[in-house]
């Protein structure tokens, strides 16, 4: 076993370490690097001097130069496994969470997982960040992407709570620095920095290393849960449809903050034919008013036209082939319900993308939907679902530019993933999944539009936490929107901005880094 070398840059793995390869492998195990070495940091000081370090230190193979920052290796990309890639800087260390009197505000070190945030925000204080739903994720590359997740259409987007953020930068000198940007910096440039923190994404600007949010949410002290579906063999076109019209429909109908169905999450899972059945998941905070009778009234508009009503949340649901129908919610403290979203099959590889709808889901697109998850080869077997998120509430209070995340009027959120057994190369899945979403936004070009492009908007564009490289390949993309404007409609000129003020060099690029202007 190879001896690791720690200094002031922290602990240095190279291959031949027993850690090496694990760290060197994403959340998607069909993604591996083999970089010289990685750094694993325990603080702020460390990480700026392994970025000093690594900036400087001669480069053999100019191919493979990149530095690159890995937080909880759920990328879907190869922005961190990649063979381009020289050193990583691992921030899995860095996962304090406290309280910091002197910002006044709770402070978030880059490496801290969302079930760090369990035992050292919740059960201390009762506070809660309301985005993520997986306890593996590390905030470093949630938060910089929005910070989603099922309390966000109570509360908002985590990055609605960010304050200020530590960065270590690299300027013209080569030099590594420390710098604190806040939303109330008197230097524009530091506030700037800051907004560029709230949806601009990971790995464009320098190394994120702390986060303080203030006036956290508290979270809900229980919830009501329901989970159900409809068995695939008795969904025909017409219900499908139906299924997908009623959830669009509802949540455009309760897209504007500040209603009743603010505190409620959906989650339509509507999966290949080979899985068996269709999934339905909703919560909602159990303290808020007639929030059992708010979920009954959910559960009812989702079955109707579909051939099942639910009669009562106390009674099983009426007889009916096409539905194994919701099943009556069970009150559950929240926490558990956060615990339910584990880390995926260590085994199976995978490719997702996304979608943004400011309006529910047009006949076309809930057509080539239906050709991709019923019509597909009856031999097909796939671990495949076009999953819907509920969206806007809370999270389309404040106005476009107020943050980096462009998306503030959207309804829904949409998923699409396809996983496959690591030992295979998946290509046929892969065509699949492509071939689906091209099929799905053919009228834009194959491709989810931004509003901002669009007379009579229907989409909103594409979620950077869910990054996809097919964005930059003309035979997916046939639009007029590069893969930047998918991301962040009009305020990529913005970001560029940021870009040239803070990574001059453009220290921190990947395949869908934001680009020097």
């Amino acid at each position: 076993m190879t001896a690791p070398i720690v200094d002031a840059g922290g602990i240095k793995i190279t291959e031949g370490d027993r850690r090496y390869a694990a760290l060197c492998r994403g959340h998607d195990p069909g993604r591996c690097a083999g970089p010289d070495y990685v750094r694993l940091v325990s603080d702020s000081a460390q990480v700026r001097h392994a970025l000093e370090q690594a900036v400087n230190e001669p480069v053999a193979d100019p191919a493979r130069a990149r530095i690159a920052v890995r937080s909880g290796g759920h990328c879907h990309q190869d922005r961190v496994c990649a063979e381009d890639v020289r050193v990583v800087i691992d921030m899995s260390l860095m996962d304090g969470v406290h309280h910091d009197p002197a910002m006044d505000a709770i402070c978030v070190e880059a490496g801290a997982t969302g079930g760090d945030l369990r035992k050292r925000l919740w059960l201390k204080t009762g506070k809660v960040m309301p985005g993520g739903s997986c306890p593996a994720a590390e905030i470093g590359g949630h938060v910089p992407a929005g910070g989603f997740g099922p309390l966000s259409r109570q509360h908002g987007l985590a990055v609605d709570y960010l304050y200020a953020v530590e960065v270590a930068v690299v300027g013209r000198d080569r030099r590594a620095r420390l710098v604190t940007a806040t939303r109330d910096s008197r230097d524009e440039r530091l506030r700037e920095l800051w907004w560029a923190h709230t949806g601009g994404g990971g790995g464009n600007f320098g190394i994120a290393t702390r986060f303080w949010f203030r006036d956290l949410p508290d979270a809900p002290e229980q919830v009501l849960f329901t989970a159900g579906g409809w068995k695939w063999p008795a969904v025909d076109k017409e219900r499908f449809a139906r299924i997908i019209g009623n959830f669009g429909r509802f949540f455009a109908e309760h897209r504007r903050p500040g209603g009743p169905y603010d505190p409620l999450s959906a989650v339509l899972r509507l999966t290949h034919r080979s899985q068996g059945e269709i999934g339905l998941v909703a919560q909602i905070d159990a303290g808020v008013p007639g929030a059992r009778d708010l979920l009954a009234r959910f559960l009812t508009a989702m079955n109707e036209g579909v051939g099942v009503q639910c009669r009562s949340l106390g009674e099983s649901c009426g007889e009916y082939p096409a539905s194994i129908g919701p099943h009556a919610p069970v009150v559950l403290p929240w926490d558990t319900v956060e615990r339910m979203f584990g880390p995926v099959d260590a085994m199976r590889a995978g490719k997702h993308k996304s979608a943004y709808m400011v309006r529910p889901l047009p006949d076309e697109q809930i057509e080539a939907l239906w050709r991709g998850l019923a019509e597909d080869d009856p031999g097909a077997e796939r671990d495949a679902v076009v999953q819907i998120d509920a969206y806007g509430g809370a999270i389309n209070r404040p106005a476009p530019g107020e943050t980096a995340v462009m998306q503030r009027s959207s309804i829904l959120r949409l998923q699409h993933q396809v996983h496959w057994p690591v030992t295979e190369r998946g290509e046929e899945h892969l065509r699949w999944i492509r071939e689906l979403y091209r099929s799905m936004y053919a009228s834009t070009g194959g491709v989810p539009l931004p509003a901002c492009m669009q007379d009579d908007p229907v989409t909103d564009g594409c979620c950077v936490g869910h990054p996809d490289a097919d964005l930059n390949d003309p035979e997916w993309n046939a639009s007029d929107a590069p893969w930047w404007r998918l991301y962040y409609g009009r305020d990529y000129r913005r970001l560029q901005r940021v870009k040239e003020r803070w990574d001059p060099l453009d220290v921190f690029r990947h395949a869908q880094s934001v680009r020097l202007p």
